[in-house]
């Protein structure tokens, strides 16, 4: 075994074993999709999930891409990739099935969505909307070879396309958006980060029943915000009174009014 695939091995291990996943097929993911072919070329700013600051890789072996850290992709931003670990997590809550159809709201440089691509099989799909022209065009030439994969360069709010089995969405908001609730099928989940204008706050996993929805939440997070995220003080207490509400226990109800929910 070379060394490359010594360290991807681990990266596998690491996250299998910290996260507690038994998902063969996103375990399987992991271990073939090659994180190097969703970045540019190295050397790469990294960080662990607690550092505050970056640090240069040493050289541009993707070895180094295969531990459990940030890479920037704007560093003056504060733009990064996903924590492998934290969302391997959260697309094993969501229990993606094969021949699902995903849809995620800020798909990046499409990692994530390689994954995705690969737990649905070809008789799935994956419906990748990034708001960023450019990381949209970087994302759909690394993913040409996904056949299953369509990236779309626009609002995530909106551009949703047919129902959904799934959808993720990877920024903040200060509540879920209406569309995204009324694309889901019976059954279909809905994870979205529900965040204040410090970027703190929850993520949501919201599941479509048969009289309306259930939302409950997952974990604490830190995440940049989205494109359309109110920056009002208002909008941090709806996404407050989310978080609140979900973490006490499943939250039922069957529609939303300005941004809460509502029976109605």
């Amino acid at each position: 075994m070379s060394d490359l695939a010594a360290a991807r091995a681990r990266y596998v291990e690491l996250i299998a074993r910290r996260e507690r996943i038994s998902s063969k097929r996103l375990l399987g993911a992991l271990a073939s999709v090659p994180r190097e072919d969703f970045l540019a070329r190295g050397p790469w700013r990294i960080k662990s999930e607690a550092a505050r600051s970056y640090r240069l890789t040493p050289d541009a072996d993707p070895i180094h891409l295969y531990d459990n850290v940030l890479v920037a992709i704007d560093a003056r931003r504060k733009l990064d990739t996903g924590l492998p670990s934290l969302w391997a997590h959260f697309i094993d809550v969501l229990d993606i099935r094969e021949k699902d159809r995903v849809v995620q709201v800020g798909c990046g440089l499409g990692y994530f969505s390689a994954i995705l691509s690969k737990m649905v099989g070809p008789k799935g799909s994956v419906h990748a909307i990034e708001c960023d022209e450019r990381l949209a065009s970087r994302a759909a030439s690394f993913l040409h070879a996904y056949a299953n994969v369509e990236v779309v360069h626009g609002d995530g709010r909106d551009l949703i396309g047919e129902v959904a089995d799934v959808i993720i969405v990877h920024a903040g908001f200060s509540h879920p958006h209406p569309h995204w609730l009324q694309s889901l099928r019976p059954r279909g989940r809905l994870l979205v980060p529900l965040t204040q204008r410090d970027r703190e706050g929850a993520v949501i996993k919201i599941t479509r029943r048969a009289r309306g929805f259930e939302a409950e939440a997952v974990q604490q997070i830190r995440i940049f915000p989205g494109q359309g995220r109110g920056v009002t003080a208002l909008d941090d207490r709806v996404a407050d009174w989310w978080q609140r509400a979900a973490a006490l226990a499943p939250l039922r109800f069957r529609g939303l009014e300005q941004g809460l929910p509502s029976d109605g």
